[in-house]
C-alpha cells in the first residue's frame, strides 16, 4: 500500500468528528477531577494558587517548566540575551571569529553560574576525549566516552565531581548533571569525526567552540559536530527571504504555547493526578486513559517549547539545530518515537545506524536496537524504571521489522495486492491502534511511574473489557486515519503525481484515437483532489 492512498471524503469528516468529541469528553472528565480535588492534601505540595485573575490554583508539579517559565526565568532570559547581543555586534563586525565569540562568551557564563572549578572538571574531560580521538581507533573513542559517561550515574565517582561545583543553589544538581552529560555526548560526536578525517585532525579548539556554545550546554539539543562545524565556520551569513520572519514568528508561538499550557495548569492537573494512586483508583475509565494521553502529549509540548526557545537564538547565529521532536500525537510506528531529536540524531549516527545498515536484516536489526538502548540507558541513568522502558522499546522496534518481514512474505502479500488500495490502508489502521497504545503505555513508565502504568493498563485491557477497550480502540483508529490522511497530503505536496503526457501538437487524428483526443481536450484535473475523491 502507497503512503498516497485515499479514502472518501465522508469518511475522513466522520474521524475527525469522532476524534474532536473524544478529546472534549476525556478533557472534560480531567477538569472535573481537577476541580473537585483542588482542596485535596495530597495536592498540597504542588497545586498552588495561580494566576490572580483566573481565582484558581495551578499545578506546579513539573521542576523543568517551572524553572524555565517561572522560578528562573529572567536569568535564563539575560543569559541568553547577553549571548544574541554579543553574538549579533561580532557577526557585524568580526563575522570570520564568530565562532571564537561564542566560545568565549559561554566559557565565562559557565564560570559565573557555577565556578572555576566546574570548568576546569569540564575542561579535562574535553582534553582526554580530545587525546583518545588522536589515536583514530573508533571502538576506543567510543568506549571511554561511556566509561566517562558512567562515571556521572554511579557512586563514588558523582559525589566527588559534583564537588567541583561551588556553592548551594537551587539549580546546582540540574546545570550540572545536563552541562557535564551533554558535554561527554558532545566530546564523543567530537572524538567520532576526528577519526572519520583522512587528512589530519581537528584542533582542540574547535572542540571547545562546539562544546562552550552557551545556547546548547546545559540543555541541549545536541547538533553533531560534523554540522556544527560547517555552520559556525561558514563566512557566507546572508539569510533565505524571509528567514527573520520566521525566526520571529517562531518566537512568538513558543510564548503563545507558554501562556496556554500556563492557563490549562489551572484548569487540568494533569502532572499532579498521576502521583495520587488513592484517587486514580477512583477515577473512571475515561478519565484515566485521558490522563495516559495528556501526559504523552504534555511532555511534547515541553520538549518542543524548551528546544523551540534554543533553537531560536540559535537560528538568530546562522545554524540549523535539531527540529523539535515529532508529535506524540502523530506516532504510531516505534521507529519514528523519541522526545529528543538531538539524541536521536546522534544515537542514529554512530550507533543504530551505523550497526544496523539498512535495517533489513533481522540479525542486525536485533544488535543495533540493543547496542542503541544500552546507550540511552546510560545516558538516562540506569534504573528499573528505565530498564523495563527500554526493554519494551527495544522489542516494540524490532517487532516492527518481524511483522513487516512476515507480511511480505506469501501468501499476505498476495491478499493485500488483491484488495483495494483504501481498504489495505483500513487494515493496517487496524494494527497500528494496538501499536499506538503499545507506544503510550510503555512511555509512561519513563513519565510517569510503574504503578501508574500498570493501573492505566489494567482498566484499559482487563477491567474495562470489552466497552472500554473497543470504544478507546475506535477513537484510537479514528486518530490513526486522520494521522495517515495527514501524511498523504504531506506527500502529494512532496511528490505529485506526475500529469499524462500531452499529444504531439501536429500530430494527426485517426478515428480510433478520436475518444482519447476528445480526452485529452479536456483540462487535466489536479492529482490531489482526484486522489482525495
Amino acid at each position: 500500500m502507497g503512503i498516497k492512498a485515499a479514502l472518501p471524503k465522508y469518511e475522513i469528516y466522520f474521524y475527525n468528528t469522532v476524534l474532536c468529541l473524544a478529546m472534549f469528553w476525556a478533557a472534560s472528565w480531567i477538569f472535573e477531577v481537577s476541580s473537585s480535588n483542588a482542596n485535596r492534601k495530597t495536592f498540597k505540595p504542588t497545586v498552588k494558587p495561580g494566576w490572580y485573575y483566573f481565582g484558581r490554583k495551578m499545578d506546579t508539579a513539573d521542576f523543568e517548566w517551572m524553572m524555565w517559565f517561572s522560578t528562573f526565568r529572567e536569568h535564563i532570559l539575560f543569559a541568553l540575551s547577553g549571548h544574541v547581543l554579543f553574538a549579533k555586534i561580532c557577526s557585524m563586525l568580526a563575522p570570520q571569529h564568530r565562532s571564537l565569540v561564542y566560545m568565549v562568551y559561554g566559557l565565562l557564563a559557565v564560570w559565573v553560574s557555577m565556578g572555576w572549578t566546574y570548568v576546569t572538571l569540564i575542561l579535562s574531560h574535553c582534553i582526554l576525549l580530545y587525546s583518545i580521538s588522536l589515536v583514530k581507533i573508533r571502538w576506543l573513542c567510543f568506549v571511554t566516552g561511556l566509561f566517562t559517561l558512567a562515571t556521572f550515574k554511579c557512586e563514588p565517582f558523582v559525589s566527588w565531581q559534583a564537588g567541583f561545583v561551588e556553592g548551594d543553589f537551587e539549580l546546582r544538581n540540574v546545570l550540572f548533571y545536563g552541562g557535564c552529560g551533554f558535554t561527554i555526548m558532545r566530546c564523543m560526536s567530537f572524538a567520532l569525526e576526528n577519526c572519520e578525517r583522512k587528512d589530519g585532525n581537528y584542533n582542540i579548539l574547535e572542540l571547545l567552540k562546539y562544546n562552550f556554545y552557551l545556547p546548547f550546554f546545559y540543555f541541549g539539543p545536541i547538533m553533531t559536530f560534523d554540522k556544527f562545524y560547517v555552520q559556525a565556520n561558514k563566512s557566507d551569513l546572508t539569510r533565505k527571504e524571509r528567514e527573520m520572519w520566521n525566526i520571529s514568528l517562531q518566537g512568538l508561538i513558543n510564548l503563545g504555547v507558554v501562556i496556554v499550557v500556563d492557563v490549562l495548569f489551572h484548569f487540568m492537573y494533569i502532572l499532579t493526578i498521576p502521583t495520587d494512586m488513592k484517587l486514580l483508583k477512583h477515577l473512571s475509565d475515561w478519565a484515566l486513559v485521558g490522563l495516559a494521553y495528556f501526559n504523552l502529549v504534555y511532555d511534547w509540548v515541553k520538549a518542543a517549547v524548551m528546544f523551540g526557545v534554543i533553537n531560536t537564538v540559535s537560528r538568530l547565529d546562522h545554524l540549523d539545530p535539531p527540529k523539535p521532536p515529532k508529535c506524540i500525537t502523530m506516532l504510531y510506528v516505534f521507529a519514528e518515537t523519541h522526545f529528543d531529536r538531538g539524541i536521536n540524531d546522534w544515537l542514529c549516527k554512530y550507533v543504530y545506524d551505523y550497526l544496523g545498515g539498512k535495517h533489513e536484516n533481522v540479525l542486525e536489526e536485533l544488535v543495533a536496537t540493543l547496542c542503541t538502548f544500552g546507550v540511552t540507558i546510560l545516558w538516562l541513568g540506569p534504573c528499573e524504571v528505565v530498564l523495563i522502558w527500554a526493554f519494551f522499546n527495544c522489542f516494540g522496534l524490532n517487532f516492527e521489522l518481524w511483522t513487516a518481514k512476515l507480511f511480505s512474505m506469501e501468501p499476505f502479500a498476495s491478499f493485500e495486492m488483491a484488495m483495494s488500495e483504501a481498504m489495505s490502508r483500513r487494515i493496517r489502521a487496524v494494527f497500528n491502534t494496538f501499536n499506538f497504545w503499545s507506544i503510550v503505555l510503555y512511555n509512561i513508565l519513563a513519565l510517569n511511574s510503574l504503578d501508574f502504568a500498570k493501573l492505566v493498563t489494567k482498566r484499559l485491557l482487563l477491567r474495562g473489557f470489552p466497552i472500554t477497550t473497543i470504544i478507546v480502540m475506535f477513537m484510537t483508529y479514528c486518530l490513526i486515519q486522520v494521522i495517515k490522511e495527514r501524511e498523504r497530503r504531506q506527500a502529494l505536496i512532496d511528490d505529485p503525481d506526475p500529469l499524462p503526457p500531452a499529444p504531439p501538437p501536429n500530430a494527426t487524428p485517426s478515428p480510433t484515437s478520436a475518444p482519447a483526443a476528445a480526452a485529452s481536450a479536456q483540462p487535466v484535473a489536479d492529482p490531489s483532489k482526484e486522489k482525495a475523491e
